[in-house]
């Protein structure tokens, strides 16, 4: 079992940039596919970022493709969202997800990945 910490929300403003993280104890890191999805009030949970174990690929939601990055850094059992060119559709609590199935998954799926953070708040200003 893994447990997961997410860090670096906050409120920015539009145009503006975040780097969200999260840490994670528990079991080896690197057997962990790792996700990121948010939830906007009202609104179902949706897919946003995900990396593979070796971080040799990554795949990104239409919305955020050429905005955000997903990278992790094995070493410190930590995965990022770097997050530019915010925007106000962009609101929403940020959550970080893990699993480590060993098929092949899509890795966009709410389905795939067992482990969740508790969340972070992410709100963009006009």
């Amino acid at each position: 079992q893994v447990q997961l910490v997410e860090s670096g929300g906050g409120l920015v403003q539009a145009g503006g940039s975040l780097r969200l993280s999260c840490t994670a104890s528990g079991r080896t890191f690197s057997w962990y596919y790792l996700g990121w999805f948010r939830q906007a009030p009202g609104k179902e949970r949706e897919f946003v970022a995900a990396i593979t174990r070796s971080g040799g690929r990554t795949t990104y939601a239409d919305s955020v493709k050429g905005r955000f990055t997903i990278s992790r850094d094995n070493g410190k059992n930590t995965v990022y969202l770097q997050m530019n060119s915010l925007q106000r559709e962009d609101t929403a609590v940020y959550y970080c997800a893990a699993d480590s199935r060993s098929y092949i998954v899509s890795l966009r799926g709410l389905n795939e990945y067992a482990y969740w953070g508790q969340g972070t708040q992410v709100t963009v200003s006009s």
